[in-house]
């Protein structure tokens, strides 16, 4: 059972804040696409939960805040974009519309939110929506995607790899391709520059081995790493054939990384976790076994300065 030590995590990571940030990520979620309660689950991970902790179990998403100028970015647009933008006003106190959106794929968990933003519901007007150029190119090309185009709704923004965007005096984000199950749109993650720090955000890759970068050279470049951490090991995921579902395995990521040093491994922050993730739950022996290795979880309501 997840406790309410997640609402003390939360208070611990806040504090980090002083008056003197002025711009801060803040975790909107950290859950996998399918959410949790999963549908059709009967486990007890799905059976077991309150409702104060789906209250904080949301869909992977991040949002940048700026309070100097009073703007904020979305990282995906969710499935549980309406709760994270009441949340997102409550700590912020602006109810302005957002500023923009940066869009990592399409897969249903991290642009499915954007719906919200129609005529039949927030009804926005030109709200900017960052995107590589397959990914515009599926928006605009298939509703109901394109009717947000077509109303102006939202404004999609062209991105290329490696190009870094000012998006605003306080914001500057650039992209990387990676592998993964790409059926509409490329796959990136994105630099997510501040401007004392850098974080990386990556909620989705198949294996590092798939991959020309070097995990370890990025770590090194950046102050927060958050990585796939959807499947903590083959275990977890019996019931499905992983080759369709391909992730790095929380054991693997972490193996990977196991000859770094305890600062560059404190870096990395394990988000976007199946519903039958152990990692969800702060009180579990596999939290426990992460946190003992150096590494770290993405938790609702953390609050990492730029």
């Amino acid at each position: 059972m997840i406790r309410l030590i997640i609402l003390f995590k939360v208070f611990f990571y806040s504090i980090f804040l002083s008056a003197q940030d002025e711009s801060f990520l803040l975790v909107l979620g950290n859950v996998q696409d399918g959410g949790i309660p999963h549908m059709a689950c009967k486990k007890d991970c799905c059976m077991s939960l309150t409702e104060k902790e789906k209250r904080v179990l949301k869909i992977t998403s991040l949002a940048f805040i700026d309070k100097s100028d009073s703007k904020h970015y979305l990282f995906e647009a969710s499935t549980d974009i309406t709760e994270q933008l009441n949340f997102l006003d409550q700590i912020t106190g602006n109810k302005s519309e957002l500023d923009g959106i940066f869009l990592t794929h399409a897969h249903m968990g991290h642009y499915s939110g954007l719906l919200q933003l129609g005529r039949e519901a927030m009804g926005a007007k030109n709200i900017p929506v960052y995107v590589m150029p397959k990914m515009s190119e599926f928006l605009k090309s298939n509703a109901p995607w394109s009717q947000l185009v077509l109303l102006n709704n939202i404004k999609l923004k062209s991105l290329a790899e490696n190009q870094l965007i000012k998006v605003s005096n306080r914001l500057h984000v650039s992209s990387i391709i990676v592998p993964h199950r790409d059926e509409f749109s490329e796959t990136v993650g994105f630099f997510i520059k501040g401007r004392r720090k850098t974080a990386f955000f990556l909620p989705d890759i198949d294996k590092w081995g798939k991959w020309d970068k070097s995990l370890k050279n990025i770590l090194e470049k950046v102050d927060y790493a958050f990585l796939d951490g959807t499947f903590f090991d083959s275990a977890e995921i019996n019931y499905r054939d992983i080759s369709e579902i391909p992730h790095p395995f929380v054991i693997e990521t972490m193996d990977h990384l196991s000859s770094l040093t305890l600062k560059e491994r404190k870096k990395v922050f394990f988000i976007h976790m199946n519903h039958t993730n152990g990692m969800l739950n702060p009180d579990s022996q596999i939290s426990k076994e992460v946190l003992s290795k150096g590494f770290q979880i993405a938790r609702y309501g953390m609050q990492f300065p730029l």
